[in-house]
């Protein structure tokens, strides 16, 4: 097993409010904890949940058997990583491990999205992830993903 270099991932790292970030979490040693229904609809409940993110916001998110990708604005509140760890910590209480282990490589992948980048697209790459690991034929075949274009919310901005 491949020593986590999670302290690698921080280094430079900024929280900037109001900044939209992709986010990749990935389970402990790439086991694909979300290959099965129970555990998969709860974790995607438990990271869709806003309180998971205290003032941020989630705007799109897919859930893969062994991994998360989310597109989240930043709020005033706290850092990135303070609301990453919360979220990584609602998600992994409602997981039910069978070897009591844990859920969450530690750290997390995160990307800033320039000014200039197209949101939209970002979130489109984001829930099509399922679509391209041929897992699903369409958008709404795979059942664990959301963004708030679809609810009619779509200004990352409110």
């Amino acid at each position: 097993m491949r020593a986590h270099r999670s302290h690698t991932l921080r280094r430079g790292r900024w929280s900037e409010p109001g900044r939209i970030y992709h986010l990749t979490l990935v389970t402990r040693d790439r086991l694909p904890c979300f290959g099965e229904w129970t555990a998969a609809s709860a974790v995607a409940r438990a990271l869709a949940d806003p309180r998971a993110w205290a003032d941020s916001r989630l705007l799109c998110w897919v859930l893969m058997p062994d991994h998360w990708h989310g597109v989240l604005q930043l709020g005033e509140a706290e850092t990135l990583s303070r609301n990453v760890g919360r979220a990584k910590a609602h998600a992994s209480r409602a997981w039910r491990p069978a070897d009591g282990g844990k859920l969450w490589q530690p750290g997390f992948h995160d990307r800033a999205l320039r000014a200039e980048e197209d949101l939209l697209a970002v979130a489109r790459y984001v829930v099509a992830n399922p679509i391209r690991a041929g897992l699903s034929r369409g958008y709404g075949a795979w059942p664990y993903w959301d963004a708030v274009w679809i609810h009619g919310d779509a200004d990352p901005a409110a």
